[in-house]
């Protein structure tokens, strides 16, 4: 057991969730708050690569980096496999989508896995997001047709035992985004985006650790997700990124006695493409003021994104921005490093189960309101009897009833291939 290395690891990780809610507070102070910088969320092609499938970690804030493993750590961290108790399993997830939107918009997620032995593990997932029925009308409000766009993911899992503690996974995609149904839009053909990409995991496992006189399991997750091409919807239009994140995970399974179990889980998780750039028209011309350039390749994308954050341009008394003496505009001091900790999204939960046949959950997620304003309560229940298990989860929006994610459920159901 390493407990020193377990409590720097927490501790590094709680300070900045610490330093991170600190800054958001407002302050008699100089210093930068959520209030001073500007809305600019960041978005992607294809952003049903990363919503949540599952029921277990849906009960748990998402925070389902460094959990047990199971079926759905295919989306998760592949890597877990290695460590799993059960030998293979398959999962079936579903979720209506949006219900306070509309009532035709669901995602299917479809998972298994097989130990081949101590050191190799493989498995697949199929995830099928349908949005509905779309009614598409020209610009004089006549029908053109009805249509029923869809997406889908299909993925290969392997992981790979290095030693008895250590794991790393890699997962292959293809995805299919078909948005128009190859309609023509001022002349315009369109197609389906179509895209290629990898995610690549990492897990630290110890089931022989201790929080003072608690036994339990420690895990540590790192998981590098949706490293693919950008997507294009016509020939003319600008490629954009797919939701390529990055997830730091870390649980403790806190084994009680015989009966109770509980875990405890935080996750960081971040995208890994550009932050949109400050633009503002200028005789007659847009120029960008703050921030890089996001057109670049997928590598320099995932380096870059530590570090574009444009701030708050620096404005004098008139409400004009000032300029340097070399043509460049000056920003805020602070606000570059306040929006890049802006970035990292929170979430946490807990698990508890009794006698291995009924598990409560319960977790937070949080988004700056700058960067999403994604801030939920979780709420989750499993139910297991012989090879059968199945999860249920509710998300609670605590920005209130107008948020589209409001009273989110999802179902899972779970068979132990291996029975044991």
């Amino acid at each position: 057991m390493k407990r020193p290395r377990f409590y720097q690891l927490l501790l590094a990780i709680s300070s900045v969730f610490v330093y991170q809610t600190a800054l958001a507070q407002p302050t008699g102070g100089s210093g930068v708050t959520d209030n001073d910088l500007q809305l600019n969320t960041i978005t992607t092609s294809l952003p049903f690569l990363a919503i949540t499938p599952d029921s277990r970690a849906g009960g748990m804030g998402d925070a389902g980096t460094a959990l047990s493993a199971n079926s759905t750590s295919i989306y998760w961290n592949t890597s877990l496999l290695s460590f799993a108790e059960q030998k293979s399993e398959v999962s079936l997830s579903y979720t209506p989508w949006l219900r306070q939107l509309t009532n035709d918009i669901h995602l299917s997620y479809l998972a298994g896995y097989k130990q081949i032995n101590k050191i190799h593990s493989v498995g697949g997932a199929l995830r099928f997001f349908s949005l509905g029925e779309i009614t598409f009308t020209d610009i004089n409000g006549d029908v053109l047709r009805d249509d029923k766009p869809s997406e889908f993911e299909l993925v290969g899992a392997y992981a790979f035992r290095l030693a008895d503690r250590f794991s790393i996974g890699v997962n292959g995609k293809f995805a299919y985004s078909n948005l128009t149904g190859g309609l023509t839009v001022a002349g315009v053909n369109t197609k389906p985006g179509v895209v290629g990409a990898a995610d690549l995991s990492f897990s630290y496992f110890n089931d022989d650790a201790h929080i003072g006189k608690t036994d339990g399991t420690y895990t540590f997750g790192l998981t590098i997700n949706n490293v693919g091409n950008k997507v294009s919807y016509s020939e003319l239009s600008r490629r954009d990124f797919i939701p390529m994140n990055l997830k730091i995970g870390n649980s403790f399974l806190a084994e009680f006695d015989e009966y109770n179990k509980v875990t405890f889980s935080l996750d960081l998780q971040r995208l890994l493409v550009p932050t949109p750039a400050i633009y503002k028209l200028i005789d007659g011309n847009y120029q960008m003021l703050a921030g890089m350039n996001g057109d670049v390749g997928i590598i320099t994308s995932m380096m870059q994104s530590f570090y574009d954050a444009p701030g708050v341009l620096a404005e004098d008394e008139n409400g004009d921005y000032i300029q340097n003496q070399d043509g460049t505009y000056q920003i805020v001091e602070g606000t570059r490093l306040k929006e890049e900790l802006a970035e990292i999204n929170i979430a946490a939960g807990a698990e508890w189960w009794y006698s291995d046949v009924l598990a409560l959950r319960g977790g937070v997620f949080y988004e700056n309101k700058n960067k999403g304003n994604r801030q939920f309560l979780n709420l989750g229940a499993s139910l297991k009897y012989n090879m059968f298990a199945i999860d249920f989860s509710y998300l609670a929006s605590l920005n209130g009833r107008q948020s589209p994610l409001a009273n989110t459920l999802r179902f899972t159901l779970r068979l132990n291939l291996a029975g044991n």
